[in-house]
């Protein structure tokens, strides 16, 4: 069994005064080999804040492989689920009063580059032999390592060093702890983890990874290329001070020697409050900022607190990716996601389903109908039979063909249609509401929006 990984007082303490003193990080700007094609930050971000009902796209990808299924867990919205019965003594243990910090950026930070680099190989990639401290909750290797992968903290760096090594063409992810290169080209390691990117296997329960947790590192970090787009599809990684000695899904390990309930374990969600105000924030946070309110973050290790991973990129603003630390710990709040677990031995998470107003305005001119969009996130390859209750000042049958109730999202498919169909009655009118509201059912959890609303506009 591998020893708990947590900070001794001189480690934390250093720890908090880098946090203090250094909170940026701010290094002067390289080349990132492992960072992805340029994009046009404001444009997508402004984009988004102009359809903010605009579903999202696939989780990242390298090549053609996807940073797990759709239904993975790191990949569920957790924003309409309920706070955790521990949330408020969780957030107190963590630090209240401490801020947000992005452990990301760009430039260099003692001689290596800032967050937790990865690199993307051939399926030909030379694989070579890996020795590991805790071989009894390793992989075995060998392990598709190239000659000068990028490692966190750098070459020189003497902190947690992980490797992270994308298969582009098998879809297969490697990842090594506390990793060095020897003389003879093997590599030695504390620990080591493979995923299959199209499974939701976890790991054997009580299996540390590559992190504290026995998660995979990869799928929580935050990149460049997605905040470009304007959309981050998944939970972030994080960490914390201090944890229990325990772990929930879909963590598979705990790193701690603390019993009391005051402490998070391992795996526990969190997200930030729907209330915080993030207009006056540029619009990289922002979309960092609406992540943390929709999916969220996890906790996977021991650590500074409110520490969020993320991928290094010479493309970053340090000084806008700052202003993540006008975020406090009391702006967060621990989920509760038993709702959407279907076996603790899976990431396999529930669906869950929303509905915006795709088309919000219809009259009873022919052919202006107005149109409501269900939409899931979770498993596609079943059709999903999704109920909701109309209500509003309409009338249907009298002011609009009636709804059936129920909608059918073919297989294959994220979303399906309900058409508002106004009828032309001769009398004259105000304007009057449709509004549908998603009603829970076994195959689905109801997300947010989990209602919308058409309004048939007056006679013409």
């Amino acid at each position: 069994m591998k020893p708990t990984r947590v900070p001794s007082l001189t480690i934390l303490a250093a720890l908090l005064a880098a946090y203090v003193l250094f909170p940026g990080r701010v290094g002067a700007g390289e080349s990132s080999p492992w960072s992805l094609e340029r994009a046009s930050l404001q444009v997508a971000a402004s984009a988004a804040d102009a359809n903010p009902g605009a579903q999202p796209a696939a989780s990242p990808r390298v090549g053609h492989c996807s940073a797990f299924p759709s239904d993975n867990i790191w990949n569920i919205p957790v924003d309409s689920l309920p706070v955790d019965s521990h949330s408020d003594a969780y957030v107190s243990t963590i630090g209240p009063s401490a801020y947000a910090h992005p452990d990301f950026g760009s430039g260099l930070w003692d001689g290596g580059p800032i967050g937790i680099p990865y690199v993307s190989v051939p399926g030909t990639q030379l694989k070579v032999p890996v020795v590991f401290d805790y071989a009894d909750e390793s992989d075995p290797g060998p392990y598709p390592i190239p000659r000068n992968p990028p490692i966190e903290g750098g070459r020189n760096g003497t902190g947690d060093r992980h490797v992270l090594i994308v298969d582009k063409d098998h879809c297969i992810l490697y990842e090594l702890y506390h990793a060095y290169r020897q003389s003879d080209g093997s590599w030695e390691a504390g620990s080591g983890a493979v995923f299959d990117l199209s499974s939701n296997a976890l790991r054997p329960r009580s299996w540390t990874s590559a992190d504290a947790a026995g998660l995979p590192i990869f799928p929580g970090l935050v990149r460049y290329n997605e905040v470009a787009s304007g959309q981050i599809n998944h939970a972030i990684r994080f960490t914390a001070p201090q944890t229990r000695k325990a772990f929930t899904w879909p963590a598979r390990h705990y790193a701690s020697d603390l019993t009391g309930s005051r402490y998070p374990p391992m795996g526990q969600r969190f997200r930030l409050k729907a209330d915080f105000d993030i207009a006056g924030f540029s619009s990289e946070v922002q979309v960092i900022l609406r992540a943390l309110k929709k999916y969220g973050m996890i906790l996977a290790d021991n650590g500074a607190p409110w520490y969020l991973s993320g991928v290094p990129d010479s493309r970053w603003n340090n000084d806008n990716l700052h202003e993540l630390q006008q975020v406090l710990g009391s702006n967060f709040e621990a989920v509760d996601v038993s709702s959407l677990m279907i076996d603790p031995d899976s990431a396999r998470s529930r669906t869950v389903v929303s509905i915006v107003a795709a088309d919000p305005a219809a009259s009873e001119l022919p052919g202006d109908t107005g149109k409501f969009q269900i939409w899931r996130i979770g498993d596609l390859s079943v059709p999903l039979t999704v109920k909701y209750t109309v209500s509003g000042t309409a009338v249907p049958a009298s002011d609009y063909s009636r709804l059936s109730g129920t909608a059918t999202i073919l297989a294959g498919r994220a979303r399906a249609a309900i058409l508002v169909k106004p009828k032309a009655d001769g009398v004259r009118e105000a304007a009057e509401t449709v509004v549908v509201t998603l009603s829970q059912a076994a195959g689905y959890v109801v997300g947010l929006p989990a209602s919308a609303t058409v309004v048939i506009s007056a006679d013409q």
